[in-house]
């Protein structure tokens, strides 16, 4: 019968050690300051060929407007969003365009205003544009691919690259 007790005992011993050291750790954690969410740069990215998408004197707040890259089978948007917001471009660093099919079945994704983002009505994946097409909810996994932007002195818009995937594609490569 002792031999049991000194293992029960050894048992608590190390429950009680190891629960103490997660609890350190979590504790720990928690002192981190916080850090403002975004989707991390991606490693894919890839420049194609530079494609003009419109000019800053034809898009206003909140209206996304329908645009393809890299090519015509690549739907997408074009949005200004009133306030400046990283990666985005033009005078006010407001401009932003991504891919509207969903990373995770293709579906033609929805711009919302009212929260600025971009859902998906087949899994209910929503996407938030003002922080680089971070997924916020759902069933993709990974985060919308989003068009690199630069604007000319006389304001086109041209895309250059893509930061990730775009479904239904195996690589971001063009073929002619």
């Amino acid at each position: 019968m002792k031999r049991c007790d000194k293992l029960v005992d050894a048992g608590r011993r190390a429950f009680f050690a190891r629960t103490a050291a997660v609890a350190a750790g979590a504790a720990a954690t928690v002192a981190v300051p916080s850090v403002a969410l975004r989707a991390a740069p991606s490693l894919a990215l890839v420049t194609y060929p530079s494609n003009k998408l419109a000019n800053v004197s034809d898009l206003k707040p909140d209206v996304p407007q329908d645009i393809t890259y890299p090519d015509g089978d690549s739907p997408g948007v074009l949005l200004k969003l009133g306030h400046r917001v990283e990666g985005g471009v033009g005078p006010d660093g407001d401009i932003v365009a991504f891919s509207t099919l969903c990373p995770h079945k293709g579906f033609s994704l929805v711009y919302g205003a009212g929260d600025k983002s971009l859902s998906c009505p087949g899994h209910y994946s929503r996407f938030d544009v003002e922080k680089g097409g971070l997924q916020i909810f759902g069933h993709a996994t990974q985060n919308l691919p989003q068009f690199r932007l630069v604007v000319d002195p006389k304001g086109d818009i041209y895309a250059v690259a893509v930061d990730e995937l775009i479904y239904g594609r195996l690589s971001n490569v063009l073929t002619a």
